[in-house]
Formats: C-alpha cells, structure tokens, sequence
C-alpha cells in the first residue's frame, strides 16, 4: 500500500474547498487594474493560508462606458464577464458566482477600498471555525469611511441588531464569504446595491446560520462612489424591516401593540377615575370607550396576525419541528388555547350582560340596556373570534407539519 492511499475502513481525507471571488465594477477604470493586481499577487497568500485548492477571480462589468473592460481583459488569470447595459451590483456578483461555481463564495468592491489578502483571514474562519457567512468589518477606529456612512451604517446595524437580537457592527461590507449551501437560505437576494444588507439581515435574522464579523482594514475609495445616500439608505431600511417581516415580524410590530394599548389606556384614564369616584358612567364617555376599544381591535388584529405569520414563516422554512420548544407566551399553541377560553368567559359575560336588554327588546320592540354593555359584549365577541380564528389558523399549520414530510419525500422522490 502506497503512503498516498487510504487504509480500508478509515476516512477519506476530506478534499480541500476552492474560492470564487467576483469583483463587480461600474465604471471603475481608475481602480480596476490596481485591485485585480492586488488579487493576483494575493492569491498564493490565500490559497496557502485559508488551506483552499484553488482561489479564482471574476470580474463582471456591470454596463461600464469607460475603458474598465480593457483593462480587466488585459490580465490573463481573470475570468471577466461584461454586461451590455447596467443590471445592477447585486446581480453582478450573483452572474459572477454563477460563471464559477466553488464551494466558498466571496465578493470584493473594484474601488481599491478592501485588501484581498483580507481574504485569507475570512475563508481560514469560514473553514476552521465552521462558519456560514464571514464579514470583513469596515468599521474599526483606522477606517477611512466617510462619516455620513459610518452613522448610516451604525444606525443599520443598531436596528438590524434590534431585529434580530444578534449583533454586527457593519451590515453592508462589500468584501464577505460565505459556504455555497449558504446561499440557499439566503436567496432571493436583490440586484441592487442593496444586495449586501439584505444578505446580513437575512442571515442574522435566521437563527440556523453561523455569521461572525472579522474586522478589516477599508482605504478610501479611487473614483466617484455610486452609493446615493438617501435612495440607497431607504432601500437598505427596507431590506433590513423585510427580513424580519419574513422571519421574526413579532420585533416589528410588537412596539406597534405596545403603543395601540398604551394609547387605548391612556383614552380610559378619565372614564375609569371618574367611575371609581362616583360609581356610574356618563354620555361623554361614549366616545372614549368606542376609540379605546377600535384600537383594542387593532391591537388584538396585528397580535393574531403576527402569531399566525410567524408560525407559517417556520413551517415555509422547514424549522417548524423546533419552532415549539423556542417559543414563549402567546406564540405556544397551548397557551392560546388557554387564552381562547379565556375569551369564551369574555364573551359569556358579554351576553350575560345583555340578555336582559335583548330580552325586553324581543318583548316589547325596545329596551333601555346601558350603551356600556353593549360594547362590552361587542368588543369581548370580536376578542373571541379573533382568537378562533387563530387557533383554528394554527390548527391546521400543525396539520401541515404532519405531512411535510411525506410531501417533501415525494417530491425529492
């Protein structure tokens, strides 16, 4: 048996990952052949380092009118892929992946801002320390980041950490690596230039994925940025409030229910003092109960609405088997059950009240019922069916877990 070949029984060595690193550009003349030199002569360091097979690098020009095609096809080692019309930097870098295909993916800006000797540091983490997705932190005291960024950035990462209850300090880093089995939870990601910090939040946002940040050197750029401060600061907002909307929309819109009561109790406060003062309700009240109690509706709307949205989102993304036993309070199937005969009370004391005043409206074709009653039994009967309507949502999202399995067999069958 040769020293090279493999005991019978004993585990194969396992084979060694390849990188693909895509630079997208827009017009980067300026830079374009100082990064892709920069990579060239990094990439032994890389390779060697990080303990990969082979490291790559495409260049895909994404609608470029200067001469940044010229350039990049002058350097023989490099793929370059050439876009005819502007199609976006998040679709870049996902045409760059395609084109070569490797087990680690990363992209890296072609502004000259990141050293891609950074590279060997992220993908030796990704492997060793058995990561999903490595971030190249930009946001350390040497960074040349203009200030209006880094406050967009740290503002991002604050609400994102909010989000998600996991923490970065830079969402929208331009140089990252990430294992290509990864990128299945990821996609669909935009084509914009907000593909980064959608990528962060929904890698943060789901509980499964590894993510850790290693802080990196960030120059200042060569050439004219194409970041829109306020069109892309929107979007960036948005991505982030949509991964959460997809998997944790509870973070987003439990403030919301916090200050529809809040507001409601606040509406109350006079009509309660006054009843335990002089033990009776008057006319004026009437209004403050009916807000009080649309925006109890509201607030009891959005709670079931978010329960059942974030039960669905477990089921959709296979998790649902663990979703139970990470779950508190009214997320618990068990306790809504409890707290829908909770309201069947609710609503038993509502027609409780009112029985009388129905009665003598049957009898005599009007009644003399107190205005407050009736809106007790109003509001505690749509209470019930709001819950109802929950459980019975929950009741069959649980059914479906049952058969996800059998279903997802066939189909792989």
């Amino acid at each position: 048996m040769s020293p090279a070949s493999t005991a019978p029984g004993q585990p194969k060595p396992a084979s060694k990952p390849g990188l693909t690193v895509v630079i997208p550009a827009l017009n980067e003349e300026a830079a374009i052949g100082a990064t892709i030199e920069r990579c060239l002569a990094a990439r032994d360091e890389i390779r060697e380092q990080a303990g990969l097979a082979a490291v790559r690098f495409v260049v895909v020009s994404d609608g470029s009118t200067d001469r940044t095609v010229e350039i990049a096809r002058s350097y023989g080692d490099i793929k370059v892929v050439v876009f005819p019309v502007n199609r976006g930097y998040g679709a870049a870098i996902k045409r760059g992946w395609e084109e070569e295909p490797a087990e680690i993916l990363g992209f890296l800006d072609a502004d000259g801002t990141c050293d891609p000797r950074v590279f060997a540091s992220l993908c030796r983490e990704l492997v060793q320390g058995e990561r999903d997705l490595v971030l190249g932190g930009r946001m350390g005291a040497s960074s040349q980041m203009p200030a209006l960024r880094r406050l967009g950035n740290a503002l991002f990462a604050l609400l994102l950490g909010h989000l998600s209850q996991r923490r970065v300090r830079d969402v929208a880093s331009g140089m990252r690596v990430l294992r290509r089995e990864a990128l299945a939870r990821l996609l669909p990601l935009p084509d914009g230039l907000h593909f980064t910090p959608a990528m962060s939040a929904r890698a943060l946002m789901d509980g499964e994925l590894r993510i850790v940040e290693i802080e990196m050197p960030y120059a200042e750029r060569v050439g004219q940025s194409k970041l829109k401060v306020v069109r892309d600061g929107f979007r960036f907002l948005g991505v982030i409030t949509n991964a959460a909307a997809f998997v944790r929309v509870s973070r987003l819109t439990l403030p919301l229910i916090v200050l529809l009561l809040g507001v409601a109790a606040a509406v109350m406060a006079a009509p309660t003092a006054f009843y335990l003062a002089h033990s009776r309700l008057e006319e004026w009240m009437f209004y403050r109960f009916a807000l009080a109690g649309m925006l109890g509706v509201i607030a009891s709307s959005v709670l079931c609405a978010t329960i059942v949205t974030e039960h669905v989102s477990a089921l959709t993304l296979l998790q649902y088997a663990d979703f139970g036993s990470r779950t508190r309070g009214l997320w618990r199937y068990e306790n809504l059950q409890l707290l829908s005969a909770g309201a069947c009370v609710l609503a038993l004391i509502g027609v409780w009240l009112n029985a009388p005043g129905f009665l003598d409206w049957l009898k005599t074709g009007h009644t003399t019922i107190h205005w407050s009653r009736v809106m007790a039994g109003v509001f505690s009967g749509l209470l019930l069916v709001q819950l109802g309507v929950t459980l019975g949502s929950l009741w069959i999202i649980r059914a479906l877990h049952d058969r996800q399995p059998y279903l997802l067999g066939r189909r792989d069958s």
